[in-house]
């Protein structure tokens, strides 16, 4: 019908509705519910309701809600939701370079995004096109907002080859608390830009390696969502301020 209201699918009225729950999050909400079950029966309510109360707190942290992706060949999309606390220039991860299909040697424009527990955790491919190396790191699990984490950490590192050959990398970083980071996607796997990649659980941090030529389009503090805020525009060389060099 002329000018109603649709959803972010195209489908029926518009009404709100609770997000969905990632299923990696669904067994450990069960398995808290169960022991809050458990512990009820056997009249432990000091124990009861706290663990009640954990499984809805992990259904909330593993929430995956759905998202509008702007349209765009040019457009570089957030791939998480968070804060911006970086936005610097440097050389890529060595993960990250390759001979073919990497980011070279130069610098590029990192955008580092702290999520906190608060935050949604699953991931989403800033661009469209083919999954090239993913690169497994182990590491220490020092605080995801200190530089050094980008380095000392567990991290993931992933390519994603545009079809105009263009390398756009990110790299999944666990946190003081996230102690395991869980890819959706493997090497070779073609994804739409905004489509979900991975997820790291409980606090993290998530840094963009923005293709040369391309400018951030954020600027240091600013909220962003995975899948939905631009964070940078190929063929664009604005600077912006709040550049760390």
């Amino acid at each position: 019908m002329a000018g109603e209201v649709m959803d972010n699918r195209g489908r029926g009225e518009a009404r709100s509705s609770l997000p969905s729950v990632h299923p990696e999050g669904r067994k450990y909400a069960l398995i808290c519910l169960g022991l809050s079950l458990i512990a009820a029966l056997l009249a432990w309510e000091t124990l009861a309701w706290p663990l009640a109360f954990l499984s809805l707190c992990i259904l909330a942290f593993f929430r995956d809600p759905e998202r509008v992706v702007p349209r765009g060949d040019a457009l570089i999309l957030s791939p998480a939701d968070g804060t911006v606390t970086q936005i610097s220039e440097v050389e890529p991860p060595l993960e990250l370079r390759g001979e073919e299909g990497g980011l070279g040697h130069e610098p590029v424009t990192r955008i580092s995004i702290y999520l906190s527990i608060f935050d949604v955790h699953i991931n989403r491919s800033p661009c469209a096109g083919t999954v090239g190396t993913m690169s497994y790191v182990p590491g220490k699990f020092v605080n995801a907002e200190l530089d050094k984490s980008s380095e000392e950490n567990e991290r993931q590192h992933i390519i994603i080859m545009r079809s105009d050959g263009v390398a756009v990398g990110m790299t999944q970083i666990a946190g003081l608390v996230a102690r395991r980071i869980v890819p959706f996607v493997k090497p070779g796997d073609i994804v739409a830009a905004g489509q979900r990649v991975g997820l790291i659980r409980f606090g993290s941090r998530v840094d963009l390696y923005l293709p040369q030529g391309t400018s951030p389009q954020v600027l240091m503090g600013q909220r962003v969502i995975a899948g939905e805020t631009v964070l940078g525009r190929l063929g664009e060389t604005v600077e912006l301020e709040g550049l760390q060099q």
